[in-house]
C-alpha cells in the first residue's frame, strides 16, 4: 500500500515520497520527470511547487517596482524563477495542481510568527496550549507563500531551547516548506548563524532523527558541502559519518554488559579507528569510545527523548535521568499531571514577579531568557529584517528569513 497516496489525473496513485524521487531522479530526462511513471500522462505540479513559482514571481515584481533590476538580488531572483518554471514545465496549463490527502496545516498568526523567531517561549507555548485539538505545534506561516513551519522559524531565529520544546510537543523534524527545505538543511545552509549555533542545532536535529534528501539542493551531499564552504568542518564530518550526532542504543558490548540497552549520543566520528566517541545519556554523562557494531540508532521521540526540557516561570529547566525508562516515566507523569502541581495564571504571575524582584536585588534585572515584550518583539523582528536586506547571501535563505 502507498504511504500518503496521491492520485494523478490519469488515475494512477503513488506515495508522495515516490513521486518526489521520480521528479528528482538522477539520469531521468527532464521531460520524463513530469510524466506518470506508468502511462506517461502529465503529472501536474504540486501546490508547493506552484507556491514557489508564485513567490518568485511576486518577489521579482516587487524588485522591479523598486527599480532594483540591476541588483544582485534581482539577478538571483530571476535565476530561481527560471529554475522553478523549468521544473514545472512550459506545458503547464496554469490551473491544474496535484491535490494531496493531507489535512491543511494550522496557519499561525503574525504575532506568533514573530514570537517564535525571537524565542518568546511563553507566548508560543500559551498559544499552542489554547487549543490542543489543533496541531498548532506544526503550524505554518503562510507569509509570501513559503509555508514555513514553527520549527523552521525557531531554527531561523537560532532558538535551540524553543526548538527542543517544539520537538518534545511533536513537531515534525522533517517537515518541508514550499522551497523543499527542512529544519536541518536550513541551519546547515545558514549564512548568518554562528558556528556554535549551527553546531548545537544540527546535533539536536540529528539526535531527533532528521533525514536528508538523496538528491537536490537540500541533499546530504549539498548540506555537507555548504558546511565545508562555511569552514564548519566539524559538523560536516559529523553529518558525513553514518551515526555522527545520532542518538543510539548500546548493544552487544561484552566488556561492559551493564551498558547494553543504555542510550548515548555519538558526538564524534574517529576515522582513524572507525569508532565513535559517545556520551551516555545518564546523569554521569560518561564518555566512551565504541565500535559502530555496538551502536544502534534510537532517535529521540516525544515519548522517549532521553532528557526533558521544561519551561516554568520564565526559565527552561533541564531534567536528566539515569535511564531512558526513567525519562519515559517522567514524561508520562507530566501527561497525567502528576510530575508537578498545576500552576494557575495568577500563581505563575506571582512567581515571575518574585523572580523579577530577586533579579533586581542582585542587579540582574531584565527579561529572563532573552524574552522580549510584544512591542519589543515586533521592533526586533523588523530590525533583523532590515539588517538582512542589507546583507548579500543565499537568496532562498533571504526569502525564508523575511517570511
Amino acid at each position: 500500500d502507498s504511504k500518503d497516496p496521491l492520485s494523478l489525473p490519469c488515475g494512477h496513485s503513488f506515495c508522495a515520497g515516490c513521486l518526489d524521487e521520480w521528479r528528482s531522479r538522477y539520469g531521468v530526462e527532464e521531460e520524463m520527470r513530469r510524466k506518470c511513471p506508468i502511462c506517461r500522462a502529465r503529472i501536474p505540479p504540486s501546490k508547493e511547487m506552484v507556491a514557489v513559482l508564485q513567490g518568485y514571481r511576486a518577489h521579482k515584481q516587487m524588485l522591479e517596482d523598486k527599480n532594483e533590476t540591476s541588483s544582485e538580488r534581482y539577478r538571483n531572483e530571476c535565476y530561481l524563477l527560471a529554475q522553478a518554471e523549468k521544473k514545472i514545465g512550459a506545458d503547464w496549463d496554469g490551473v491544474t495542481v496535484l491535490e494531496d490527502n493531507d489535512t491543511p496545516p494550522v496557519v499561525m498568526p503574525d504575532y506568533i510568527r514573530e514570537a517564535i523567531y525571537v524565542g518568546d517561549i511563553k507566548s508560543v507555548l500559551r498559544w499552542i496550549n489554547l487549543n490542543r485539538t489543533e496541531d498548532r505545534v506544526n503550524a505554518k506561516s503562510k507569509n509570501r507563500g513559503l509555508d514555513v513551519s514553527a520549527l523552521q522559524l525557531a531554527t531561523l531565529g537560532i532558538q535551540p531551547a524553543l526548538v527542543t520544546l517544539l520537538l518534545q510537543l511533536g513537531a515534525n523534524v522533517d517537515c518541508r516548506n514550499s522551497e523543499g527545505c527542512t529544519a536541518i538543511s536550513l541551519v546547515l545552509h545558514s549564512p548568518i548563524a554562528s558556528s556554535e549555533g549551527i553546531n548545537e542545532l544540527a546535533r539536536l536535529f540529528l539526535s531527533w532523527g532528521a533525514s536528508f534528501f538523496s538528491e537536490g539542493d537540500f541533499s546530504k551531499r549539498k548540506c555537507i558541502a555548504g558546511a565545508r564552504s562555511a569552514n564548519n568542518h566539524e559538523i560536516a564530518d559529523l553529518v558525513e559519518s553514518e551515526l555522527g550526532g545520532r542518538r543510539c542504543e548500546i548493544v552487544n558490548l561484552s566488556p561492559r554488559p551493564e551498558l547494553n540497552g543504555k542510550t548515548c549520543i555519538a558526538d564524534e566520528y574517529l576515522p582513524g579507528s572507525n569508532q565513535y566517541r559517545v556520551t551516555l545519556e545518564t546523569k554521569s554523562r560518561e564518555a566512551l569510545i565504541l565500535d559502530p557494531e555496538n551502536l544502534r540508532r534510537r532517535d529521540r521521540t516525544p515519548r522517549d527523548c532521553g532528557h526533558y526540557i521544561e519551561f516554568r516561570n520564565g526559565r527552561t529547566i533541564r531534567h536528566d535521568f539515569d535511564s531512558s525508562e526513567d525519562c519515559r516515566a517522567f514524561v508520562s507523569a507530566l501527561d497525567r499531571g502528576e510530575a508537578r502541581p498545576v500552576v494557575t495564571e495568577e500563581a505563575e504571575a506571582r512567581a515571575e514577579q518574585a523572580a523579577a524582584e530577586l533579579l533586581a536585588e542582585l542587579g540582574l534585572d531584565g527579561p529572563p531568557s532573552g524574552v522580549l515584550a510584544g512591542d519589543e518583539q515586533a521592533g526586533f523582528f523588523r530590525q533583523e529584517e532590515e539588517e538582512m536586506n542589507a546583507t548579500d547571501f543565499n537568496p532562498i535563505f533571504h526569502r525564508l528569513i523575511n517570511t
